[in-house]
């Protein structure tokens, strides 16, 4: 079978011109540039990049940006204090705060304590309730990029079999309720699932988020099946790798995402797309 890429940068730079077109809109009209703050705790390199690159791509599409970093020592009432004052800040449209935190702070008061119309990231339990019950505002970033791909390739998604690979909270369980609303038909495979094989060979449509390389086999892709790799795993060699084995499912999928180039990009550009969003509602 012949594969078609999913090529996600190209995807998310056309999302990110039209977000610019918007905001441009929106500042001709005397309103405010959408605002959004991150901020990162501790001295991790790989999350150093991120938040540059979000800041970036804020630059980028016209937004404020403001970053704020913290030594790992930063005690958990430091941090809510800040959240405290972003919250009040109508300068700030959006609040992202870089995860993992380190272990002395609890990550779920932190990301409580964010008002859910700043919650950009879509963490709060107030927005993945809403997604739960199928009335979204701020839908987390990954997944909703996922979404987007899956649209891009002009499949119809309703009554479809998804296999989720991975049950965390920031893709594994949000994405599975994103298939759900599409009206797809999903099982969500984790550490304690029997015969994960066995589910994905009866998918036609998998969404890799395991985090462990090459962890799908080609074997496994049924024909035609779609297949969303969202690891990034870094090899000895230094190369980047999929949780898929992409040349030997590529042979089988109808589409597939590469790693890089595929996910990735998508996540920044979901977030710019709520960040904009939280702008008018706050706004209006």
């Amino acid at each position: 079978m012949t594969h078609q890429v999913i090529n996600g940068k190209k995807i998310a730079a056309e999302l990110r011109t039209a977000i610019k077109k918007q905001t441009d809109a929106r500042v001709s009209k005397g309103l405010s540039k959408p605002g959004l703050a991150v901020i990162l705790v501790g001295e991790n390199p790989a999350s150093e990049v991120y938040v540059r690159n979000k800041c970036n791509a804020c630059e980028e599409v016209g937004f404020y940006s403001l970053s704020k970093t913290f030594p790992y020592g930063v005690t958990e009432d430091e941090l809510l204090t800040l959240i405290d004052e972003l919250n009040n800040n109508v300068a700030i449209n959006g609040i992202l705060v870089q995860l993992p935190l380190p272990d002395h702070i609890d990550e779920e008061k932190v990301i409580e304590a964010i008002n859910p119309l700043k919650d950009v990231d879509g963490f709060h339990p107030y927005n993945v309730g809403r997604l739960a019950l199928r009335m979204p505002i701020f839908r987390s970033c990954t997944p909703k990029g996922i979404m987007t791909l899956l649209k891009s390739t002009g499949v119809a998604l309703e009554g479809k079999e998804a296999v989720v690979i991975g049950a965390s909270n920031i893709v594994g369980r949000p994405v599975s309720l994103e298939l759900l609303m599409a009206r797809c038909t999903v099982t969500t495979c984790h550490s304690r699932t029997i015969d994960v094989e066995g589910h994905v060979k009866r998918a036609d449509i998998v969404i890799a988020a395991v985090g462990i390389p090459g962890f799908v086999k080609g074997g496994w892709i049924k024909p035609g099946a779609i297949v969303i790799d969202v690891g990034i795993n870094r090899l000895e060699t230094g190369k980047l790798a999929g949780d898929v084995d992409y040349d030997a499912a590529a042979k089988n999928a109808s589409w597939i995402t590469p790693v890089p180039g595929g996910v990735g990009p998508m996540t920044i550009a979901s977030l710019l797309e709520n960040t904009l969003q939280a702008a008018e509602l706050q706004n209006s």
